[in-house]
């Protein structure tokens, strides 16, 4: 369970007096804000640490400062340049509104946060500290909101530097946009990307016991709809998920990837067995996809606790007449998209040279949501978001077993499927109605990577200039 440390900045300055309400506020305010009270501080010593006591706790996710009273900026110095968590700088106070009647110089020494703030702004500022900064009052909704998306943003900070994710074999041969620097990644975002040999997954599949796949069984039945007579095809991706669960379990991976064009000794593609780990919140991508993996587990850390789901997409097929965007993929579409109750299947892929997979299939809530991708510009990474708004699939498609996502991309599909392009987007990325675009913006932030938004407001002309300065500024930057 991640928390977020609130320091609070003040001086001896003040007198006791005025330190006592400070901290009495503060309590307050943290309790309200759901944030732990890391304390008052009033120097040197206290900043740093306050600030190593973050760094020290495993659970925390952030740091949120606040300038109650004037906090001289020069001693936050040595403890902000130790800083290793992202930081939130909110400009509020604890009332809302100016007392007229009653406010003496006494309510003016204890509520100077107006440019206490400004103080602070400065040194951090000055450091060129990623941070950021929200003003408002704490108790007015529209803060609180702005403060969640920058939480679940550090919480993907979080789970990003702990992340290992397994390869299933290489990428997809001859594939570009699936490639990428591992040590750079490993680096920038905390990804420890390994290899592992198919063979050695297959190993596993064969040591599984009967009373495991029973116990997978009743898991699947417990969630989905059994729509098919061949139980041993199910039975065959119960054993391959408890063989790929037991293998991540046993060696901490948070997400993996599979490639249909090595499956060795594997009968079946895994389909329902991917889209069930994803159900339990592990990342997946297909076909080698490694970035695309671990996007998809941090994006479903991010959004853990919200409606709707997330998970691995593919752009599948357009319907221009309509101005949507469907997408789907061979086999593994996450069941936390559905509407219904999904349906397991078994139908022939037509691609892998192996026995018809088991997969669940199913159509997709409506809601708004966003495709969210990392590609690898050779210089820096870049995240592009695209709004989408997800609508209800008027028609079956009897001859496709593959459970599909329709949306309308913003701020249509024509700019939408343009800009996405001229970004050099993947034809991977990860779906999700519970997260938005401010939240992807703030991890992008923290982890100082290009970000690229494609939205309602989205212009050719604009995004082109947009993509030249960031060649410009990355370049420099790199």
């Amino acid at each position: 369970m991640h928390n977020f440390h609130f320091i609070v900045g003040s001086q001896d300055l003040y007198g006791d007096d005025v330190l006592r309400q400070v901290a009495e506020h503060s309590k307050i305010m943290a309790e309200g804000l759901g944030l732990r009270f890391a304390g008052v501080v009033r120097n040197s010593n206290e900043i740093e640490r306050a600030i190593a006591a973050a760094n020290g706790d495993e659970h925390c996710a952030g740091v949120v400062t606040w300038m109650h009273t004037f906090s001289p900026s020069k001693m936050w110095i040595r403890g902000l340049t130790r800083l290793q968590k992202p930081l939130l700088h909110i400009n509020t106070q604890f009332n809302k509104a100016i007392p007229w009647d009653s406010i003496d110089m006494d309510f003016m020494n204890l509520n100077q946060s107006a440019h206490g703030d400004r103080e602070h702004g400065f040194i951090t500022a000055r450091l060129r500290l990623p941070r950021t900064v929200l003003a408002g009052h704490w108790e007015d909704e529209t803060l609180r909101q702005r403060m969640a998306e920058w939480q679940r943003a550090a919480v993907g900070v979080a789970e990003s530097r702990r992340l290992r994710v397994l390869r299933l074999s290489d990428n997809m041969r001859e594939v570009a946009v699936t490639e990428g620097d591992k040590v750079e990644a490993h680096i920038k975002f905390g990804w420890q990307v390994d290899h592992y040999g198919v063979g050695d997954i297959i190993a596993l599949v064969e040591q599984v016991a009967p009373e495991q796949v029973a116990a997978q069984m009743a898991q699947y039945r417990a969630h989905y709809e059994i729509a098919t007579e061949d139980i041993a095809a199910i039975e065959y991706q119960a054993k391959v998920q408890v063989a790929l669960q037991t293998f991540m379990q046993n060696e901490g991976f948070g997400a993996f990837h599979t490639n249909f064009q090595d499956l060795q000794g594997l009968r079946q593609l895994p389909g329902l067995a991917a889209q069930d780990l994803m159900r339990q919140g592990y990342g997946f991508a297909g076909e080698g996809d490694w970035k695309t993996a671990a996007l998809c587990r941090v994006m479903k850390q991010m959004a853990a606790d919200l409606p709707g789901g997330t998970g691995f997409m593919e752009d599948y097929t357009y319907d221009f007449a309509l101005g949507l965007n469907m997408g789907a993929h061979m086999l593994e579409v996450c069941p936390s998209f559905a509407a219904d109750k999904p349906k397991i299947r078994v139908e022939p892929l037509g691609i892998g040279d192996r026995e018809p997979p088991a997969r669940l299939t199913f159509k997709a809530a409506a809601g708004d949501a966003i495709l969210v991708t990392i590609v690898d510009m050779g210089d820096r990474f870049r995240m592009i978001v695209n709004d989408v708004q997800c609508v209800q699939q008027p028609h079956d498609m009897p001859k496709l077993p593959v459970a599909g996502v329709l949306w309308k991309p913003l701020p249509n599909l024509e700019t939408s499927a343009e800009a996405w392009i001229l970004a050099g987007g993947a034809h991977h990325s990860v779906l999700s109605y519970g997260l938005n675009a401010e939240t992807m913006r703030h991890f992008a932030e923290m982890m100082d990577i290009e970000f690229i938004h494609i939205g309602a407001h989205t212009s050719i002309p604009v995004l082109r200039q947009e993509l030249r300065y960031n060649d410009v500024i990355w370049r420099g930057v790199a």
